[in-house]
């Protein structure tokens, strides 16, 4: 009498454990970089929103700078027929300097606000933030340039210099010294304002 054998397959459940066990690993895995990822994507909107509003304000205060020192000027009222006492920003080759590069640098202000708003539309996109990085940290150079140059003249304009016999103004062209101080002022803010955009890209830019 033949006896009968008995064949028990024991391999298929176990791959089909093996396969589900994966799959829920991987859904977790999934739900966790999701929610890393909207996390970071909040305060990074957030930072942007902060970034556009700076650059709004900047905007205000480099156009103001710009247009006070421009219009800086004043004549004293005693003069003659062939003698006239006046001070503009133009008889200053550095205030000069100081117009055109502040309206520069709000020039670029205007420009880079579309590069603003795409950090807020798409927070973890990394190109506009790295070009606003940069591009902020040039226009940064020129805004401390003017800033600082002009400083040095109303600086001169207020206290002159004994060593070289160079007098202070202020004291017969008040009005003057007062505008091109408001400019100088104005611009130094901005400077600051830069500082603060500068440091919010690179925050932007950090992975974790």
């Amino acid at each position: 009498m033949a006896k009968e054998s008995t064949t028990i397959d024991v391999g298929e459940p176990s791959t089909v454990t093996k396969s589900t066990s994966h799959v829920v690993v991987d859904e977790k895995k999934k739900k966790k970089s999701f929610v890393a990822a909207a996390a970071g994507g909040g305060y990074k909107r957030g930072l942007a929103i902060f970034d556009f509003l700076l650059r709004l304000a900047a905007i205000g205060i480099t156009i103001a700078a710009s247009s006070v020192m421009f219009t800086a000027e004043e004549t004293l009222p005693f003069f003659t027929q062939f003698l006239q006492f006046q001070a503009g920003y133009d008889d200053f080759p550095t205030f000069q300097f100081f117009v055109i590069a502040i309206a520069i640098v709000a020039g670029y202000l205007v420009l880079s606000l579309p590069f603003s708003i795409v950090t807020i539309v798409r927070p973890l996109a990394v190109a506009p933030r790295l070009i606003l990085l940069i591009s902020d940290t040039v226009v940064l150079t020129l805004t401390t340039a003017a800033a600082a140059a002009a400083a040095s003249i109303v600086y001169l304009a207020h206290n002159g210099n004994a060593n070289t016999n160079w007098l202070p103004i202020c004291q017969q062209f008040g009005d003057f010294c007062q505008t091109t101080s408001t400019a100088v002022v104005a611009a130094s803010i901005s400077v600051v304002f830069f500082i603060l955009l500068i440091v919010i890209s690179a925050i932007s830019l950090k992975r974790h």
